[in-house]
């Protein structure tokens, strides 16, 4: 090949080069960009939840006692039932508190008897006083006498009210409707002889109580950024939900009742209350579960995918999008997780675009083809999550194409 035929190549090429820059077009690359997927941050309101250790306790426990001295003739239960408020539990035998009672009513009817005596005795001296018929010192006994017929007779009506009182004492009832354990006496036990036998306990276990502990620490925290603006008191109606021992979820709802002004010095825990409804008697005093309550609220949360954050040595950061869609990499200062997210403290403002996916493929620097990611646990579309629209990116100019189509 000749000198004149090369040259002659080398002027096509240029000719054709020419021909495609005087019509707008570039060679394509020979390599097409990554593609990114990417969330828009945005400011949201996120409920503080915290997940406490407790036990549950009764709403209300009665501890069935004998009242009076006697031998124990009946048992009218069945144990580990449902008893209701008035219900006869055990009969003591009362023959000793029927007979007493029979002896307090002869006692007053023989103070009605006397007092009788006295008011008419009274009536009679009264006109003979008047007239000097009778002494005034006569007088006066009458007087005494019929006053003191009259506290004979109070004081036998007191002493028949409580020999009937002992008597009902003797049929032992339940004051509480709840359910009942074990007996603890049986039938021909003599009980009530020194103090108060204990025979049986009643629980009332719907509702019931869930005694929950937190440290102070963590409650001391909540209450610092609740005093500086940070987060907002959630104390007003906090529903609480329960997670059983075997880890399923309780289907009922509860509703804290108070926390505790006190901190317990051996345990450095503060206690807190919540009451939930036991409708089926699912659950038993004593059982252990676990409680998430709503304590706070952020109305500015930021969070991202925790796939999105990138731990090093140095700390955590995320690749965002500049309005190029070029990647940069944005430390971050994370807290704590909620559900599949980091909050995020600093590092992040609302109208960021956070990379999530397609990490491995890129590095500051390089442009990419960005789409937006849709979160599976958000229905939101990925552009509007948490209510905030995608960042503007700066107007080009005319016949200028788009970043993201240069090579």
């Amino acid at each position: 090949m000749n000198v004149y035929s090369c040259f002659k190549g080398v002027g096509v090429v240029l000719t054709a080069t020419a021909v495609l820059a005087a019509c707008g077009q570039k060679p394509q690359p020979p390599a097409q960009m990554p593609e990114v997927a990417y969330i828009v941050i945005g400011a949201e309101r996120l409920s503080i939840e915290n997940e406490l250790p407790g036990r549950l306790e009764s709403f209300r426990t009665a501890d069935i006692r004998a009242r009076v001295p006697g031998v124990i003739l009946k048992r009218c239960f069945e144990e580990g039932s449902i008893v209701k408020k008035g219900q006869v539990l055990f009969r003591i035998d009362p023959r000793d508190y029927q007979a007493s009672v029979q002896s307090a009513q002869a006692s007053l009817s023989h103070a009605e008897a006397n007092k009788t005596q006295a008011d008419l005795k009274l009536g009679r001296y009264k006109p003979l006083v008047g007239i000097n018929a009778i002494s005034k010192q006569e007088y006066d006994d009458a007087v005494a006498a019929a006053k003191q017929a009259a506290s004979d007779v109070q004081a036998a009506r007191a002493a028949l009210s409580k020999a009937r009182l002992n008597l009902e004492y003797a049929n032992v009832l339940s004051p509480i409707t709840g359910r009942i354990g074990r007996a603890l006496v049986t039938e021909g036990a003599l009980v009530g002889q020194n103090e108060p036998t204990l025979l049986a306990t009643v629980q009332q276990i719907d509702p019931m109580y869930l005694n929950l502990t937190q440290s102070s620490a963590d409650l001391m925290k909540l209450r610092q950024d609740m005093l500086n603006g940070t987060l907002k008191d959630a104390s007003a109606s906090i529903p609480v939900t329960m997670k059983l021992e075997d880890g399923t979820e309780y289907t009922e709802k509860g509703s804290l009742l108070f926390s505790d002004i006190t901190v317990d010095p051996t345990s450095g825990e503060v206690s807190i209350r919540a009451l939930f409804p036991n409708p089926k008697g699912l659950l038993l005093p004593g059982m252990f579960v676990r409680a998430k309550l709503e304590q706070a609220v952020n109305e500015n949360a930021i969070t991202v995918p925790q796939q999105a954050v990138l731990h090093t040595n140095e700390g955590d950061s995320v690749m965002v999008l500049n309005s190029e869609d070029k990647v940069e990499s944005r430390k971050i200062v994370t807290g704590a997780v909620t559900g599949t997210r980091f909050i995020v403290k600093e590092g992040l403002e609302p109208g960021d675009r956070v990379i999530v996916e397609g990490l491995q493929k890129i590095k500051p620097g390089i442009q990419v083809k960005a789409v937006p990611w849709q979160d599976p646990e958000r229905k939101e579309t990925p552009d509007l999550i948490q209510g905030v629209a995608p960042a503007e990116k700066p107007e080009k100019a005319d016949g200028e194409q788009p970043a993201a189509s240069k090579s």
